[in-house]
């Protein structure tokens, strides 16, 4: 089985560390557990340049870190992680009267293809100054091979939609930092290279489910107003009529309250293209809940570099490794976070309005 993370940026899009370059995805790769990384914003020239200098191939149509530029890190993932190029583009365009704003991930076999589309897409629009470029391009156009699912909302969610049913629905991180790399992934079991992923993808071979955020945490979960701290459940946000009763202003409207809009059926329904999911906790987050400081902290920082040392990388710490070894490791508090994360036991205020979601572990 592989872990893929397929939707990510690099340090040339906006609003994203510049951390994010070839020789940290490798390395985040590595502790987090992550086999296939997405290079991510394919269409920016700098960017490409920087993966042809520090990019090898290795198996058909994906690529590796050069050796020269592979930094040190814990050795926790035994295989060293491959790069498919991929990127994201935003489509804003207007049809049959109304604006559409549609985000497409693109999957490509080779640096070669990303200069060709890129080329052509140069000729639509500005591709220098985001690594996410916005082109007044209909997204028909761009055929996206697949759909992919958000943060604030999981398969069952989605396969409340009928139209999606012939869909293979991926997850990925869209990290905008080395440290949210994994946040979301897909799981494969597959060639590797890219026609299996092509196959997974387009037809299901080998495409065995996904591990998902809790969408409680995404940070339009639920409806709301962030301004007034009011956070909403789409039939509340209904019975205001979508106003907040604090400022007059018109509510944010959740993911929750559009697929309650868009669905028709009460119940995700399974199909030939549905797959198991799997919701976690990001472990850093764990690890702070469960020592009661900041995700950002230096204590926190520390325990996880040391769990990874001292037992591997970042899924299977979630997944898989014995709730001894990690009390032994980390303590007990954390060895417990884990095991509520496995059995469930986890509560969420739902995320709104641009907030994300506030855990409440042992409530």
């Amino acid at each position: 089985m592989y872990i893929a993370d397929l939707h990510i940026h690099s340090r040339y899009s906006m609003a994203t560390s510049k951390q994010l370059v070839p020789e940290q995805l490798d390395l985040w790769a590595r502790k987090k557990g992550i086999d296939l990384l997405g290079t991510g914003d394919f269409t920016h020239p700098a960017w490409r340049a920087s993966l042809k200098e520090m990019l090898e191939p290795a198996q058909p149509g994906l690529y590796r870190l050069k050796e020269r530029y592979r930094l040190e890190g814990p050795d926790c993932h035994s295989c060293q992680p491959l790069f498919v190029i991929s990127g994201e583009i935003s489509s804003i365009y207007k049809k049959n009267g109304r604006v559409r704003k549609v985000h497409s991930l693109i999957l490509l076999p080779s640096l070669e293809a990303a200069d060709k589309l890129s080329a052509k897409l140069e000729a639509v629009g500005n591709i220098h100054s985001d690594g996410r470029p916005i082109l007044g391009l209909d997204c028909h156009d761009l055929l996206a091979m697949t759909l992919e699912t958000g943060l604030s909302s999981d398969p069952d969610m989605n396969r409340r939609l009928s139209a999606l049913d012939s869909f293979s629905l991926i997850s990925n991180s869209d990290a905008h930092s080395p440290g949210k790399l994994g946040r979301e992934a897909t799981l494969f079991d597959i060639p590797l290279c890219y026609q299996g992923l092509y196959n997974a993808i387009q037809h299901g071979t080998g495409l065995l489910g996904t591990l998902e955020f809790f969408p409680e945490e995404g940070k339009y979960h639920y409806d709301g107003h962030r301004k007034c701290q009011l956070c909403l459940s789409p039939s509340q946000a209904e019975r205001l009529k979508g106003i907040c009763p604090v400022c007059g202003k018109k509510l944010t409207t959740g993911v929750l309250h559009r697929i309650e809009q868009l669905a028709d059926r009460p119940e995700a329904a399974d199909c030939i293209s549905s797959r198991p999911f799997k919701t976690l906790v990001p472990l850093t987050e764990l690890i702070a809940a469960a020592m009661q400081v900041s995700p950002a902290s230096v204590r926190a920082a520390r325990v996880y570099e040391h769990l990874l040392k001292e037992l591997g990388n970042e899924f299977y710490l979630l997944l898989d490794a014995p709730l001894s070894d990690l009390e032994t490791a980390a303590g007990s508090p954390i060895a417990q976070a884990i095991s509520r994360l496995r059995t469930g036991k986890i509560s969420w205020k739902p995320g709104f309005d641009g907030e994300y979601g506030t855990m409440e572990l042992f409530s």
